[in-house]
């Protein structure tokens, strides 16, 4: 269920009430003009209803020979109705006329297939059914023989339909001035550690790691029983405005790592879409969960690594070479966009790594080109991208109050010191708000606002410096004032001597919508040593506390803590020093 984060080395490239089905056309014997197919067709319009709303789901089944692209088209029968967000098909509306072309990943419909696409609608005045619809062109009528396309004013279109989703209605920031969802099974952990009751009333984001999280894993020993519906129901029923999920499932995940290894091959993204991403888009959908805001962490740690873990980079693997090569990242990362995106009070927030990995100015501008990829592949368009999110389940601390980048020590940058190694930044802070404005320039809306996940980077206790550095050398000066303890910035797993970091809190700095836990503090990165299990997870030798290290952590002790389990199970003993190291401290 954990990720984490590696440094790639200095300056590298590194609906409610009321439904009803319409079925049109049945199986009627239609010609079109490519080819000399035929097209015979069943459309099935299904909604469900509620005051002023509704949610429509379309299915389409190919009866005649196999098409290679498809338009549907219908005309509403009431001038007050309208599309408002679709899914799994690029809507159009004009006037009453509605429209929906295939998305490139749907356009191949074979002979019998059944396609399935949907839409939230409002309405007002009354929400008949459309009574006639058409298939490229072709009338699905109901009759017998073969007729001739009738003629129209608004003929298909020639060119895809815009593929940004009507405006729903999303807030600028959805932490603020909002209840945050409390995950009773994070709580009643925490509650089992003692003082564990003095943050278990945080928010804290749940995590889907694998098609069995979407129904609950009551078997699992990393997973809780609660699948999405049922912590969107218990969101529901607490009165919370906000609820997070982490969206973790990509092909041949975390391709730079053991730890976190997913279920999914790098091969197997139409997988990934119909069993995965698909499934959730339907749940998050529902018309009972209009007024929560979802918020959805896009694909921890994935992005990223297609700068700064490929061949030619220290420790590139070949598993990225592969999922950048086939595109299972990108199309993976843009498919959950605009398919969660469509989903009007859903918020996407894209993982975007944190300043020990893309901090250079060689990895910096790539990540933003690569994140600014994603967000319009496979339909997506940035208007899907609410934010991003930065430090996911990391360490790297919120402010080092005694260090600056722009310091000297006897005339010699702090930028050379072995802890900071030329990067351009020191802590995530700083970084998140310079990293926004870069996403900002590649093309991201001006408004996007950034997380950052403080769940374990308060570096508080005894430990934690008071005041600079000694002036007798770069590295003295920085190692003495840094408060941030980690051996490394490159070490990630299980980091002895951590704390629990800022409690969440919305609107905290310019830029920032908000400081969140994504990370549930106590869930394990990853296993100290091999342990058996059925969730796809390896054994990472940056959990083990004897290992000495690699190039990405300039072969350094990893600094992890003894006796793990695997990512994502309950660690506590790792909570007990998180709470007892906690910045600010607990009362």
């Amino acid at each position: 269920m954990n990720v984490w984060r590696r440094m790639s080395g200095p300056r590298r490239a590194l609906a409610l009430a009321g439904a009803g089905t319409l079925v049109a056309g049945g199986l009627v014997t239609l010609p079109v003009t490519v080819a000399h197919a035929a097209t015979q067709c069943a459309v099935t319009y299904t909604t469900n209803d509620w005051p002023g709303g509704f949610t429509a789901t379309v299915n389409i089944r190919n009866i005649g020979d196999a098409l290679n692209g498809w338009t549907l088209g219908f005309t509403f029968p009431d001038g007050g109705q309208r599309v408002q967000q679709g899914w799994s098909a690029r809507w159009a509306q004009s006037g009453q006329n509605v429209t929906a072309q295939n998305e490139s990943y749907n356009g191949s419909l074979a002979s019998g297939a059944t396609i399935s696409i949907g839409f939230n609608g409002a309405w007002s005045g009354s929400n008949p059914k459309p009574t006639s619809f058409t298939l490229n062109g072709v009338t699905c009528n109901g009759g017998t023989n073969p007729t001739t396309p009738p003629p129209t004013t608004t003929p298909p279109p020639t060119t895809p339909p815009p593929t940004t989703p009507p405006p729903g209605n999303r807030v600028d920031n959805p932490y603020l001035n909002a209840r945050g969802y409390v995950n009773p099974e994070w709580k009643a952990k925490a509650e089992s550690v003692a003082g564990g009751n003095r943050v278990s009333n945080n928010p804290t984001a749940v995590w889907l790691d694998r098609i069995a999280a979407i129904n609950g894993t009551p078997d699992s020993s990393s997973n809780g029983a609660m699948g999405v519906r049922d912590h969107l129901d218990e969101a529901l029923r607490q009165g919370a405005n906000y609820i997070q999920f982490v969206i973790y499932n990509l092909p041949g995940r975390d391709c730079a790592a053991l730890a976190s290894n997913g279920e999914l091959g790098p091969d197997e993204l139409p997988k990934y879409k119909a069993e995965y991403i698909d499934p959730i888009a339907a749940i998050q959908g529902d018309p009972k969960y209009a007024n929560l805001r979802i918020i959805n962490i896009i694909e921890i740690d994935s992005l990223p690594n297609l700068v700064t873990n490929t061949s030619g980079q220290p420790g590139g693997t070949t598993m990225c070479d592969t999922v950048k090569a086939n595109g299972a990242y990108v199309n993976g990362v843009g498919y959950a966009l605009a398919k969660l995106g469509a989903i009007g009070n859903v918020y996407n927030y894209i993982d975007a790594a944190h300043h020990g990995w893309i901090g250079w100015d060689s990895n910096f501008g790539p990540t933003a080109d690569m994140l600014k990829s994603a967000a319009v592949a496979s339909g997506s368009t940035v208007a899907n991208v609410h934010g991003f999110i930065v430090n996911t389940a990391n360490y790297s601390a919120l402010r080092e109050p005694y260090v600056k980048v722009t310091d000297t020590v006897n005339g010699q940058t702090v930028r050379q010191s072995t802890w900071i190694d030329w990067n351009q930044y020191v802590d995530e802070l700083s970084f998140a708000q310079a990293f926004r404005n870069k996403l900002v320039q590649v093309g991201f809306d001006s408004g996007i606002g950034m997380l950052i996940d403080t769940s374990r980077n308060g570096w508080g206790g005894s430990a934690r410096p008071t005041g600079p550095g000694p002036m007798t050398n770069v590295n003295d000066y920085v190692n003495g004032g840094r408060v941030d303890r980690r051996i490394h910035p490159g070490n990630w797993c299980n980091q002895s001597g951590a704390g629990l970091g800022e409690r969440p809190k919305a609107a905290p700095e310019p830029g920032i919508d908000a400081y969140v836990w994504v990370k549930p503090p106590g869930e394990s990165d990853g296993s100290s040593r091999e342990i058996p299990n059925n969730e796809g997870k390896g054994f990472d030798r940056m959990c083990d506390p004897t290992y000495t290290g690699n190039a990405r952590n300039g072969n350094n002790p990893t600094g992890a803590l003894p006796d793990a389990p695997i990512s994502g199970a309950w660690f506590p003993a790792q909570f007990a020093q998180l709470m007892q190291n906690a910045y600010p401290p607990l009362s």
